[in-house]
């Protein structure tokens, strides 16, 4: 097992042969408090990310999901600003696993659990993620009662029953250049209306789907860039209001 978890922690080094220089030279830059746990579930050690906001306040667990590149550079960087946010940011690896949909959900059960048993959680719970960590985000949703809100980027929505599962509010970030996700929203939108599910939906032009990376790197295009920040400043509001109101 010594062996297993050494290898895990020294895979968070191997991402860096698709290095995002400029991310990691945010991150070193960064106040905040970052550490890589191992939490243990069903036989499988899951590397995850920890990254705490700057106060001694408890705070909210933001569950965050990567995409199919997995924990890199930039994901660790996303996860730095969440918690720039106000809010702690807890990103499992779940590269090594990412086809079976019952160890999936088991893993992020069980990194959820070990997040909101920090110190420094108050309890409550939200899920993100991008891309595949989107879909996974909104699906979380589904299966985990507890979640205060999913906010999902460029994710490709559920199915009906699925919806009908959902206590959280659901808040999405959509791609206009995205036609295979995009296509998945409206009978989304009509199976958590009858459903009577909060689903608010923004879709944004000019972009595809992977504008919250490329547009946070320093020679974005000027539409990306644009994007990034509305879609920014959108997530922190909807954490903050569902932290405040329960909406």
């Amino acid at each position: 097992m010594r062996r297993i978890v050494l290898a895990l922690l020294i895979g968070w080094s191997m991402h860096t042969l698709h290095a995002q220089d400029w991310a990691k030279a945010r991150l070193e830059k960064s106040p905040r408090h970052r550490e890589r746990v191992v939490v243990n579930h069903d036989g499988r050690a899951i590397a995850t990310l920890v990254v705490y906001p700057e106060t001694k306040d408890k705070k909210p667990v933001v569950l965050l999901i990567h995409d199919s590149s997995g924990v890199t550079d930039w994901f660790e960087s996303f996860a730095d600003q969440i918690a720039g946010m106000g809010y702690i940011a807890v990103g499992p690896n779940l590269m090594s696993d990412m086809t079976a949909e019952k160890h999936v959900t088991g893993d992020l059960n069980a990194v959820a659990d070990y997040g909101m048993k920090l110190p420094a959680s108050d309890g409550r719970l939200f899920v993100t993620g991008i891309g595949w960590g989107g879909a996974q985000s909104f699906r979380f949703a589904a299966d985990r009662s507890d979640v205060a809100a999913a906010l999902v980027f460029c994710g490709a929505s559920p199915d009906k029953d699925s919806i009908a599962r959902i206590k959280a509010s659901i808040f999405g970030f959509y791609a206009a250049n995205d036609k295979s996700v995009n296509v998945t929203v409206p009978p989304a939108q009509a199976a958590a209306k009858a459903a009577d599910v909060v689903f608010e939906a923004v879709t944004y032009d000019g972009v595809g789907p992977g504008f919250m990376q490329s547009g946070d790197a320093p020679d974005a295009k000027p539409a990306d860039k644009l994007v990034r920040g509305y879609a920014l400043e959108r997530m922190k509001s909807v954490l903050d209001m569902v932290t405040l109101r329960g909406y």
